[in-house]
């Protein structure tokens, strides 16, 4: 009877829920916890993307039309480094973090252990289907943690590969693999997860922030946004248009961290579209269509999407596009106003508006009214003009006279604040950001007599000695350096002595010789 009452309570259940429970059951034997496991699956997964490089580079050819060389730059070779970085620190990062002491504390254990969450779901993107979505997961494995991975499906053969291959390599337990459209998704939002990292639109952002709700379950969105890119008129145009360029049509302007728009005054307008003309040429020659570093919209919906985004707007260059191949051209559009309608959305699309303003504080004034953004770019030779839009906006991100190559440096947190996203990860922020840094005091049963002072009658001269002890920290590391300092000097001062009497004993023997 019990066996037929379980037979129908798994026939009632969804995949998507024998997953996460299956999961679940894998991570409560503890088989995560230990480092010498976490490093074997970073090391499995580095082995997978290095044996299936090819196989990831022509999905995401399929998916995207990305070439070979192009996928291995902006997909796999990231998260190589990733990994080797997590294999390398995760016992530094893992270890327990001592924190300053007061003087009620000096004598106890007071420390930090990073711990594992438990079990992540993790939702991909479709514009860098690997790194997007593996990323998250160097820093879930890295700090224990089971994890459920759903590929995004709109970069379907990306997704099928992660599917049949990652379990070759991974524990298929632990770091299950769920494809599916929106149904799928929705029925994973519905399990209980101990994190969810999502990576995406602000729309779909806020259904996965209102399904976590239901749980308790925190959540990281990285969502992107409106990027702008200020150039200073002042500025080296060549260089400044060359690097905003590579930026803005890079996986054909389908990066959340690509510029959205350039801000510039009038004067220099017909430059930049003339310096952007040139380099697009250089990068993509004549005709980018047959190019095969020039990449395409993913799909007939979003390609549709952004050549609506066009309507109303002048074009200063390309324009060209055609449907049955979801291919535009590299695209500037000039006097774009903020009520236009390519302004209305993020683009995810090669097509760069130009806006005009009267200087750096119309620039300034224009991003403050808007949604705060992933990313804000600057391009100056002027040290201070920097220095004020680091001040006077706010974004994830701030970049000075280049373009993306901040999410290359594993030491900087990679992430979104308000409607750009929430928390972060890349490096040791990802594997904090998936660990709950839980607080640890270990106290002797003696010394009672120091805590009278806190029991019961409270009195004026407690009071006293209570603000005395309590308000005066400890650094552990400066009383670590003092005692150092103590014992060198000494060890200096015993050293001073011998030498001393040395030169006595010396003296002594030279005058008794003398003498004799």
């Amino acid at each position: 009877m019990d066996s037929y009452c379980s037979s129908s309570i798994l026939l009632k259940m969804s995949r998507e829920q024998l997953v996460v429970e299956r999961t679940r059951k894998a991570f409560l034997t503890g088989s995560t916890k230990p480092l010498k496991f976490r490093i074997q699956q970073l090391q499995c997964l580095l082995r997978f993307i290095t044996e299936r490089r090819k196989d990831i580079a022509d999905a995401v050819h399929k998916d995207l039309y990305k070439s070979e060389h192009g996928t291995e730059l902006f997909e796999t070779l990231g998260l190589e480094g990733d990994i080797q970085l997590a294999i390398e620190k995760v016992w530094e990062w893992a270890a327990p973090r001592p924190v300053e002491k007061t003087l009620l504390t000096i004598s106890d254990e007071v420390y930090i252990r990073p711990e594992p969450l438990g079990v992540v779901l993790i939702i991909g993107a479709w514009n860098y289907p690997w790194a997007v979505t593996l990323k998250p997961l160097v820093g879930a494995i890295a700090a224990g943690n089971a994890a459920v991975i759903k590929p995004s499906e709109i970069s379907s053969h990306s997704a099928k590969l992660m599917e049949d291959l990652l379990p070759l390599y991974l524990d298929k337990d632990l770091y299950p693999v769920v494809t599916g459209g929106v149904t799928e998704t929705q029925e994973l939002l519905k399990q209980r997860f101990d994190h969810i990292f999502y990576t995406g639109n602000c729309t779909v952002g806020k259904l996965v922030m209102q399904a976590a709700a239901q749980h308790l379950t925190p959540v990281s969105l990285e969502l992107g946004g409106k990027s702008p890119c200020f150039i200073d008129k002042n500025c080296d145009l060549n260089v400044a248009c060359r690097r905003i360029t590579w930026g803005k049509f890079v996986n054909c302007g389908q990066t959340c961290i690509a510029p959205d728009y350039i801000l510039c005054e009038a004067s220099i307008q017909s430059r930049v579209v003339e310096e952007i003309r040139k380099c697009i040429k250089e990068f993509y020659t004549e005709d980018p269509k047959t190019f095969k570093d020039y990449g395409r919209i993913v799909n007939q919906r979003h390609f549709r999407r952004v050549v609506a985004l066009m309507e109303g707007s002048t074009v200063a260059l390309g324009g060209d596009r055609d449907e049955s191949q979801c291919y535009i051209a590299p695209t500037v559009l000039k006097d774009v106003t903020g009520t236009s309608t390519v302004m209305t959305e993020e683009i995810f699309g090669p097509v760069l508006p130009i806006i005009t303003v009267s200087g750096l504080d119309e620039a300034i004034g224009f991003i403050n009214e808007r949604e705060k953004p992933l990313v804000v770019y600057v391009f100056s030779h002027d040290k201070k003009l920097i220095r004020r839009v680091i001040t006077e906006t706010s974004s994830g991100a701030l970049l000075a006279n280049d373009c993306l190559v901040h999410a290359t440096v594993s030491a900087l947190p990679f992430g979104g604040v308000g409607n750009s996203g929430m928390g972060c990860y890349q490096g040791r922020h990802g594997f904090d950001r998936l660990s709950h840094l839980r607080s640890c005091l270990i106290k002797k049963l003696n010394m009672e007599a120091v805590n009278s002072m806190r029991y019961p009658p409270h009195t004026a001269k407690k009071m006293g000695w209570v603000r005395f002890f309590l308000f005066n920290q400890v650094s552990v590391c400066r009383l670590r350096r003092m005692a150092l300092l103590t014992l060198v000097t000494v060890v200096a001062g015993f050293l001073v002595q011998v030498k001393k009497r040395k030169q006595m004993l010396h003296y002594h023997i030279i005058t008794h010789i003398i003498n004799y």
